[in-house]
């Protein structure tokens, strides 16, 4: 099995590629940090093949994927994992930058890697996209506004997959995990501010990359008459708040 994973130098993305070498399978892997992926490279030897690749330079996506070599051209599994939150300000006062980059990444880059794939597996009849979404797109909370937006088009852009590829032997799924430690998740929304980025794990058992990686990897290696429409995974510290109220 061919496995293209995007985002792959480091979390989720990192710990996917790992498994799916692990468990005898090939994997494409795809980041723009090429120090990373050579590091990734040189644990996980000839069944990982590195190439650097911003998903929100959507241009380049077709040529780039045309150009892989002929023994790597057969992608089974698509992992549209790149993406990322910033900030956690109200929406009245947010940066459009953050807005647009996340829109960018979380949403153009992941449909426009899923079109130029599609057309293969669908002639091929035989495939499966794997699209990583978060609880966020399921419940809002206070400066999610973009990010929990982006990630809710992610569900909705899975299911309507599945819609239209009804018949053709392409399975479509979408993953949304609530809680993560251990990523660089949380460093990049805070915008490497390290102590804000710790507090939102402090006292906590939340899930790892590891975690997600294992659910793919199942999801993946099930038999091909089962498509596993969404998953959604908290770790048992997380649960549900209340609605907020506003009292004058």
């Amino acid at each position: 099995m061919i496995v293209l994973i995007t985002g792959a130098s480091s979390g989720f993305g990192e710990a996917m590629a790992r498994a799916f070498v692990l468990g005898g399978h090939r994997v494409i892997a795809l980041a723009r940090r090429a120090d990373k992926l050579a590091a990734l490279a040189a644990e996980l030897g000839g069944a990982l093949l590195p190439l650097t690749l911003d998903v929100t330079q959507v241009e380049t996506i077709p040529t780039f994927l045309a150009a892989l070599p002929p023994e790597w051209q057969t992608i089974d599994v698509l992992i549209n994992n790149a993406g990322l939150a910033l900030g956690v300000l109200p929406a009245q006062q947010a940066s459009l930058d953050d807005w647009d980059t996340m829109i960018a990444t979380n949403n153009r880059g992941l449909v426009h890697m899923t079109r130029a794939v599609l057309p293969g597996m669908v002639e091929r009849r035989s495939g499966l996209v794997i699209n990583m979404g978060s609880v966020a797109g399921a419940y809002v909370y206070p400066g999610g506004n973009v990010y929990g937006a982006s990630k809710a088009f992610v569900e909705h852009f899975t299911l309507n997959l599945r819609a239209d590829l009804a018949g053709t032997g392409v399975r479509a799924t979408n993953i949304a995990p609530g809680l993560c430690g251990g990523t660089e998740f949380s460093q990049v929304r805070y915008r490497g501010d390290e102590t804000l980025a710790a507090k939102v794990y402090q006292g906590t058992e939340p899930l790892t990359a590891e975690d997600i990686a294992a659910t793919a990897y199942w999801i993946a290696t099930l038999p091909k008459h089962i498509n596993i429409n969404s998953i959604e995974m908290m770790p048992v510290c997380q649960s549900f708040a209340g609605l907020a109220i506003h009292r004058s």
